[in-house]
């Protein structure tokens, strides 16, 4: 599985900033979006990861609605889609720090390398393809170094990346990896991925506590402090989705599937800001080579190209914004 916002760390957080009491204006509205709005990031994980990735980002964010994506800096198809944002600057690209590779026979390493890094590498060489085994090797300092090369790999070849997040959320796996993650994204200035408002939909996924909520809460309260933006929600259920196993299911078929569960789960969610994580891809005769899973984000795709889903983002009055300008208006709050 290329991505799925674990979370485990909130479960030992606790004791390492105090909870604060619920927050009655949305991150959204201190931005300087209407009150009682629904703003959305709709974020394409995984490019640089295969050029089926690297395609499926691109169909997204340029044929279709999405409006923001992150690019796995240790992974062979960077370059490609690089090259691309250098043509096309205006692309809303940040880093999916990449701590793990799950595939078994399509794989790749850490940038520090394993001399520097010997608990981020397994036998093969490569990444430990989870992130119970990242926990248990790694420390942070060596997952500190590694998100310090994958940013500085992205930034020597030209790419200023506008936000940072987590392949898998190993960053989220322990409170030390979450506070180096956050600690390069404040000393850099770039924002990173971190819901620490109401967070209604990622508690109601993770059926957790409402002292995690507020322990979120508090991170959140710092991360904004710092000067940089704080997601009020995260939506990260698509890759959980049961798609339909007929074998004689047409790209109509999955559309209409992946679009109505996104309209179905995008009416639920609470104003604020809210990142609505997907994988976009368009899967060549390679992809099943690397993971089964190119129906859902083929869906994904499907579903951010579909007339039909952009028509009922308007008729919701969901507003679309993306990590720059999140970082812009938060420049601007005092």
């Amino acid at each position: 599985m290329s991505y799925r916002v674990i979370f485990l760390i909130i479960l030992f957080v606790s004791g390492w900033i105090s909870a604060p009491v619920y927050a009655q204006e949305t991150y959204a509205e201190k931005l300087g979006f209407p009150k009682g709005a629904k703003v959305l990031i709709l974020h394409v994980d995984d490019a640089g990861m295969s050029w089926d990735s690297n395609q499926g980002a691109i169909q997204a964010l340029e044929k279709g609605v999405a409006t923001s994506v992150s690019v796995m800096m240790t992974c062979p198809w960077v370059p490609g889609f690089v090259h691309h944002l250098q043509k096309n600057p205006s692309i809303d690209a940040g880093l999916h720090l990449t701590l793990t590779s799950e595939w078994k026979d399509y794989r790749w390493g850490p940038l520090t390398g394993k001399p520097a890094a010997p608990g981020l590498v397994d036998d093969e060489g490569a990444l430990w393809s989870s992130v119970e085994n990242v926990v248990k090797h790694a420390s942070a300092d060596e997952v500190e170094a590694e998100i310090r090369a994958q940013l500085e790999r992205a930034r020597k070849m030209g790419f200023e990346p506008t936000h940072l997040d987590s392949h898998m959320g190993t960053l989220f796996a322990t409170p030390e990896f979450l506070q180096r993650y956050i600690k390069v994204g404040i000393e850099n200035k770039i924002p990173v991925m971190l819901p620490g408002g109401h967070n209604t939909m990622i508690m109601a996924q993770m059926q957790s506590s409402e002292q995690l909520r507020q322990q979120l809460q508090a991170i959140g309260q710092m991360v904004w402090a710092s000067g940089l933006p704080v997601l009020d929600d995260l939506h990260n259920v698509s890759y959980d989705w049961h798609y339909p196993t007929d074998k004689n299911s047409t790209d109509t078929d999955l559309q209409k599937f992946a679009t109505s569960k996104y309209k179905e789960t995008i009416k639920t969610l609470k104003p604020g800001l809210t990142m609505v994580i997907m994988h976009c891809t368009a899967p060549t005769e390679v992809f099943p080579y690397i993971t089964d899973s190119g129906k859902i984000r083929k869906g994904d795709l499907l579903a951010m190209l579909d007339p039909e889903f952009k028509k009922f983002l308007q008729a919701e009055g969901i507003i679309l914004t993306t990590w720059r300008e999140v970082k812009a208006r938060r420049s601007e709050v005092k």
